[in-house]
Parts: C-alpha cells; structure tokens; sequence
C-alpha cells in the first residue's frame, strides 16, 4: 500500500493517490493527515507556517478536485480525487475509533460541538464532552497552545480529529505532530463532520464524487464562499508553472 507508485509530489506535497480505504489505512498510522483545498495550496506562496505543515505532512489528500483535474490533464496522469468528506466518513466506520478514550475533538466553537457531538452519539460512537476542545482564536503564524498539549499528553489519545477551518488546523496539526511524544494520527479534516451532522451545508454523496461540494456551499453562503472559491481559480497558472516544486515564497 506504501508502493511509490501511489505517491505523487505536487506543488512539493506528497499526494498519496491511493483509494479512499487505503488513504484512511495510512492515515490511521500516525503523524499528520492534511486535507489540503485549493485554497489553502494557494497560501504556499503567502504563509511560511502553512507551507511548512502542508510540506512536513505525513499524509496529504488529493481532496482537491480542481488540483486532480489540472495534474491529470498536465502531466497525462489518472490520479483519484479522494475528499475529505469520503475519508472522514470512512474513519468513523472503523471499530477501532469507538473504543472510549481513542479519540480526541478539537472544536471550532461550543456550537458546532454540541451540534457534532450530538451527531456523532446518535450515529453509537462514546464521545463525550471530555473528548473534546474547543479551539481558541489562534492568530497568524505559528500556533503554541500549551493547554492543550498538557490535556493531550495526560490523555495520550490515538487519533486527533481537528475540526476547524483550513489555513488554521494544519499549522495547529503541525504544531501537535512537533510536540506530542506519543505520535497520534492527526486527522485535519475541517468541515467534514459538519457536513455529517448539519453544521455544514449537506453535501449528497453523488455531489461529493462528482466534485460538486463547492457549488452547492456557494450556494448556501455565496458572500462567504463564492470568493474564497474564485480565488481558487489561482491556482492553475500555479500548478501550471511549478508542478511537483514547492512554489518560493512570495
């Protein structure tokens, strides 16, 4: 499964381009999963601590429709998109997540907690609110937050699910990778289970395979997405020009 043949370096990130069950299997081993968007492979150029957690990943996820449609059609390759919202339905199937103390939350907000965390005891998964935190309002750079790597050590769980926003949660995911001694898998899966449990906008499972996620949360926000999303369309002459380099810093 960790045959080179299913890696690919774009942008000076290691793809891993296996399918969606094999993505989860690797990502379950431990260090950092990053689920990185267009957007955020567009601040490479522009946020030293972004580009240094996406390139010092573990694991990295071709979520990125636009990123697999452009390197296909460039280098006459047939990579898969697997997304985010595919892997992280997948990890909650695995009955090694279930067992009590496993899994660590990390929130955006008491809201989306109690809204995600409702979902997820429906669905007969043990968390309780103990297995969460909520994330303060870190600021640019890199990320230190002691209080949580203090809970993090005591409880020394597995799995590290981060559920908050792209551009924020990777930089947190390195942060954690570089100082746990336990080396849990670190699952930066942003709004994935939002979608799951409604904090999200629903993302039917055909719109997610025919990678028509973005639209419909234009959709549903367009004054919040429609320009993070137009802002996307960067990164073709990006990939054009850099392929599998990590583009320098602007």
């Amino acid at each position: 499964m960790s045959n080179e043949e299913n890696f690919r370096t774009i942008l000076g990130i290691r793809f891993f381009t296996g399918n969606a069950q094999e993505t989860v299997q690797m990502g379950m081993r431990g260090g950092l999963v990053v689920v990185p968007a267009a957007p955020l492979l567009i601040m490479m150029r522009e946020d030293v601590s972004t580009r240094e957690a996406l390139l010092h990943s573990s694991l990295a996820i071709t979520d990125s429709g636009l990123m697999v449609l452009l390197w296909n059609l460039l280098k006459w390759d047939h990579i898969r998109r697997v997304s985010g919202l595919e892997y992280m339905k997948l990890l909650l199937e695995k009955p090694e997540l279930r067992e009590p103390g496993t899994v660590f939350w990390i929130m955006p907000g008491e809201e989306a907690l109690n809204r995600n965390l409702r979902w997820l005891q429906e669905q007969g998964h043990p968390f309780t609110r103990e297995d969460c935190y909520v994330a303060p309002l870190y600021g640019p750079g890199n990320i230190v937050d002691s209080a949580l790597i203090e809970i993090i050590s005591k409880r020394k769980p597995k799995h590290i699910i981060v559920a908050i926003g792209g551009g924020v949660q990777e930089r947190l995911g390195y942060y954690l990778q570089e100082n746990t001694s336990h080396r849990p898998a670190i699952h930066c899966t942003g709004a994935a289970i939002g979608f799951l449990s409604g904090d999200q906008v629903n993302i039917p499972t055909w719109a997610d395979r025919w990678m028509l996620g973005w639209f419909l949360r234009c959709l549903s926000a367009p004054g919040k997405y429609v320009p993070r999303y137009g802002k996307a369309l960067r990164l073709i002459p990006l990939l054009w020009k850099y392929r599998d380099s990590a583009p320098p810093l602007h």
